[in-house]
């Protein structure tokens, strides 16, 4: 059952609008020329300082900025002294996908989740394979748009058990991220965040209390490569995980394995340990397998045999549900049941092909309780992907006539 009573009020705030037909945003050396209006939403997570500057607080990076400028993540701008949300409203697109694709292998298996985000990022990782729309700086990448309710109503008409923040991470957009949480569970839909977890304490509670499941992605276990690789700091994201487990949000975390860059049994023992010693070894972990991409084109693809090599580092660290991810593994997709080690659930990419559970996420073999959120048999959508052009609906739900696509 969801931790949230349905039927609960939304949190909502009035939206200010500039009605300029160019806006011009100066980024470090970078200018950047939007044409259009553009939404800004109020935000309550900055500080006046006394230099005339205002600082964002959402996250660790604390952007200082004159009015008129933007923060690294680019959605988040100074305006009239205050800190806005810049694309409140706005989505680089929404899909129907399967929850496995987030990762997530014990929430709700085998359902369909809408998923959708915006533009931009807090972290600046070398080897980002959404770079197309993380580190976005144009508003055409913005090309969908719908209200929180819209979004709830179309997850339920989908028959979507959850709504996904992903592509992007919903930090820099919690406000919005926030009152689609709100609108979807007044509508018994799920919440879930695929977030780095880079964020402060106060925003991080006001994200994540109304999320339901989250997949985080812990980048390396070393500071040194946080600073250098992805322009951050590894303990706040540790700081979330931890909040996160101890706030009872369903928790799964994903490493991308670099080879040479994060990939060492030293590594891989120090991060297994961790999460086994601090999060519990009931909590899934992903290997997933990397390709070159953004601005690491140098470094070789992830072969399977790494990938296989720290699973059975994390395996036989205590960790009981240890999975690979972005390549085809039947085995490396399988949950095993830690108490007699059947094959309990069997997937062949996203696709479920074996499942030998309760209804409530037992056994059926040995009766041992499997970590997660399980409700009755498992959904069947399978491996499907379906675009949604929740802009469209809204126009034609408010009597307007829709534009006519290509």
């Amino acid at each position: 059952m969801s931790r949230f009573p349905l039927g609960s009020g939304t949190a909502r705030h009035d939206r200010g609008r500039d009605q300029g037909r160019w806006t011009i945003r100066r980024l470090g050396c970078i200018v950047v020329l939007m044409s259009g209006p553009v939404d800004t939403f109020p935000t309550k997570w900055w500080t006046r300082l006394d230099d005339g500057r205002v600082r964002c607080d959402v996250c660790p990076r604390e952007c200082k900025m004159h009015d008129g400028q933007r923060g690294l993540c680019f959605v988040r701008a100074c305006e009239g002294g205050e800190i806005v949300l810049t694309t409140y409203g706005r989505s680089s697109g929404f899909c129907v996908d399967p929850i496995e694709k987030k990762p997530l292998n014990h929430f709700l298996p085998g359902t369909s989740v809408l998923s959708f985000g915006t533009a931009g990022c807090n972290l600046t990782c070398r080897f980002c394979q959404n770079w197309d729309i993380s580190k976005s700086r144009e508003t055409d990448t913005l090309a969908d748009s719908a209200s929180p309710e819209t979004i709830a109503r179309a997850a339920a008409e989908q028959g979507c058990a959850s709504a996904a923040f992903t592509y992007n991470d919903p930090v820099i957009f919690l406000e919005y991220a926030a009152d689609v949480a709100d609108a979807c569970h007044a509508a018994g839909i799920r919440t879930v965040a695929v977030s780095a977890g880079y964020v402060h304490e106060g925003p991080r509670r006001e994200l994540f209390s109304r999320i339901d499941a989250a997949n985080i992605d812990l980048k390396a276990f070393t500071d040194d490569f946080y600073r250098h690789v992805c322009g951050g700091r590894l303990q706040p994201v540790l700081d979330t995980l931890e909040w996160l487990v101890a706030n009872d949000v369903w928790v799964e975390v994903t490493t991308l394995l670099i080879p040479g860059h994060n990939d060492s049994d030293a590594e891989l023992n120090q991060l297994s340990t961790w999460i086994v010693e601090h999060l519990g070894p009931h909590v899934p972990l992903h290997f997933s397998a990397f390709h070159p991409d953004y601005k690491m084109l140098d470094v070789p693809p992830t072969p399977l045999s790494t990938l296989t090599r720290a699973r059975h580092i994390a395996m036989a660290n205590g960790l009981r549900y240890v999975y690979t991810g972005n390549v085809h593994d039947l085995e490396g997709d399988t949950t095993l049941c830690p108490g007699c080690g059947a094959a309990v659930i069997e997937r062949d990419w996203y696709r479920i092909t074996g499942y030998r559970l309760t209804g409530d996420g037992h056994c059926s073999a040995c009766g041992t309780a499997i970590a997660g959120v399980f409700e009755g048999p498992p959904g069947e959508w399978g491996r499907r992907r379906r675009p949604v052009h929740l802009a469209a609906m809204e126009e034609m739900e408010e009597g307007a006539e829709p534009e006519e696509q290509p």
